[in-house]
């Protein structure tokens, strides 16, 4: 891969950039020696946060930018609830999440009524058993149509591994027979859809620490993929893929 002939970098971030609270201070020089150089774009599937909130952090490591260089799996999300007219919901996500779509659907209805369209499971870190159940009952009726933004079963953090919504998937595989239809991040091609539709596959590269889903969706995208073992993946996972990422790094620092 040359490095050289990249005009597009995305960006994971949590467990890239950084690691909870902790910036991966390598990844992060990288970054801002090239941000008027390139192009670059930063992913995340935590849909516990809104797109403010990632600028926010970012601002707060020395990088400034824009919500448009911020991609989420909400982006797509609310394209696809507003297209098919879905705005009986069930939300199962925390405060900010249904802030989220409250500010972008303004005629949204919450509800696990018998009007209820679709249950939608994002990374809830609010989770109670009330929206368990309230939920898993609207899917025990098949026209109630069941959406997730990411399938990511843990999500990194300081402290280590924490439940994330592919942890809640298997919960309600268990308790209503049903998965989601439709999810909508990593490693899905539609959350790197306003990058796609920009440059061509071999100028662009995806930085990730995630085998499951940043790996994945780059060989879905037909990107190539550097992996730095500052998160999730481990250098002794790499024997056992059948197809090896572009590059491994610690974190881009040397690059």
């Amino acid at each position: 891969m040359d490095l050289g002939k990249k005009k597009c970098f995305v960006f994971d971030m949590d467990g890239t950039v950084y690691l909870g609270d902790r910036p991966i201070q390598g990844t992060i020089d990288f970054i801002l020696r090239n941000l008027s150089k390139r192009e670059i774009v930063f992913l995340t599937n935590n849909t516990s946060k809104n797109l403010d909130d990632y600028v926010g952090k970012l601002a707060g490591f020395g990088i400034r930018v824009g919500l448009e260089k911020i991609l989420s799996p909400l982006l797509p999300l609310v394209d696809y609830l507003a297209e098919h007219e879905l705005r009986r919901i069930y939300p199962v996500g925390n405060a900010s999440f249904r802030t989220y779509l409250e500010e972008r659907l303004p005629d949204v209805e919450f509800t696990a009524g018998d009007d209820c369209q679709a249950v939608v499971l994002a990374y809830d870190t609010e989770l109670t058993y009330r929206k368990l159940a309230e939920s898993c009952l609207a899917l025990q009726r098949p026209q109630v149509r069941f959406l997730a933004t990411h399938p990511d079963l843990v999500c990194p953090s300081a402290q280590g591994p924490l439940p994330d919504a592919g942890s809640f998937m298997k919960l309600y595989e268990a308790a209503t027979g049903r998965l989601p239809e439709m999810i909508f991040g990593k490693p899905d091609t539609i959350v790197l859809s306003p990058v796609l539709r920009r440059f061509a596959r071999e100028e662009t590269v995806m930085v990730g620490d995630r085998l499951s889903t940043d790996k994945l969706l780059a060989e879905n995208a037909g990107i190539d993929f550097i992996l730095v073992l500052s998160g999730e993946a481990k250098r002794e996972d790499l024997p056992k893929l059948s197809r090896q990422p572009a590059l491994v790094v610690d974190d881009l620092g040397g690059l």
